[in-house]
């Protein structure tokens, strides 16, 4: 049997402890991790993107982490050629593809295929966004509906990328994003997916607000004024929406107080994990863990156990 394309991944919401469950095994085993995290592909941004460490990095070798300056952009589409790519690779080094993270778009398109989405228009692009500057977000979320009500009600009122890129397909190609979906790519990747899920919420809840208040202590809020200083950088790039920075920024332009700024950056962190746990939630061949178990290592390294063995063979 062939083991070229199988991989192990770890997906829960952030604070949920994935990354270090990941290191625990990868300590053990022969393993390289694939980040698959939106925000750890940036450069420059360590603190708040809770970004292992170099230690950690320089004893387990890590993958699609510090790929890219803040002003760039990386897509699902970079990211699905990206680990289709180094999973075959890491094979071929005698070591097991561990895929790691919380950014379940991502996962979903490793599980689900990439549907062939038309590229940008620059010229529709900045009309969109000039409608979005006059008009508000909400005026595009209204004509999504119009446009593509299954995809209006699939997308938060409040996500700005999504809402326009799907306006945006739809003034391209006069085509809902929607339609697009049902031509899509699947990917070649045997995946064994686990994701670790909070049986008590408020107890993932209370390691955000921890996690968070040791970001603020370790230089955070010093980290986003030295992204601030860098060219071209400005607070609509995609970096800059990554939750935290999107309120540092605003706590440094004299938006919000200090206190304003704290509170705001955890309610959306833990907005984020509650989205996350709804994809898991809907994630097809999933294994669902407690993040408070103590089998839950136990269960993963049983799966990592199996493909490490085929390495002998």
């Amino acid at each position: 049997m062939s083991y070229s394309l199988k991989a192990l991944m770890l997906l829960g919401p952030t604070a949920s402890g994935k990354t270090s469950i990941a290191l625990n095994l990868a300590r053990r085993y022969p393993v390289e991790i694939i980040s698959i995290d939106s925000a750890l592909v940036y450069r420059h941004m360590d603190i708040g993107t809770a970004k292992p460490t170099k230690t950690e990095r320089s004893e387990v070798k890590h993958h699609l982490i510090d790929i890219i300056e803040p002003q760039e952009c990386y897509s699902a589409s970079q990211f699905l050629a990206d680990a289709q790519a180094l999973v075959p690779q890491i094979w071929a080094r005698g070591k097991v593809p561990m895929i790691v993270g919380g950014t379940m778009l991502y996962a979903h398109t490793l599980l689900n295929g990439m549907s062939p989405l038309p590229s940008t228009d620059p010229a529709i692009r900045l009309r969109i966004k000039e409608l979005l500057d006059q008009n508000g977000l909400l005026y595009l979320y209204q004509k999504l509906f119009e446009i593509d009500p299954e995809t209006a009600q699939r997308l938060s009122p409040t996500d700005t990328q999504r809402i326009t890129r799907a306006v945006e397909v739809y003034e391209m190609t006069g085509k809902p994003i929607s339609s697009f979906y049902s031509k899509k790519k699947v990917s070649p990747l045997q995946l064994k997916v686990f994701g670790l899920m909070p049986e008590n919420r408020a107890l993932l809840h209370e390691r955000i607000q921890k996690r968070f208040d040791l970001m603020l202590d370790s230089g955070f809020l010093d980290e986003v004024r030295g992204l601030r200083q860098m060219p071209d950088m400005h607070e609509d790039l995609p970096s800059m929406r990554c939750v935290g920075y999107r309120q540092a920024w605003d706590y440094l332009e004299g938006r919000t107080d200090y206190d304003e700024f704290r509170l705001k950056a955890i309610a959306a962190t833990r907005q984020l994990a509650k989205r996350q746990m709804t994809w898991l939630r809907t994630m097809p061949k999933i294994r669902l863990l407690s993040m408070e178990s103590g089998n839950t290592i136990k269960e993963v390294e049983d799966s990592l156990k199996t493909l490490a063995a085929a390495i002998r063979k």
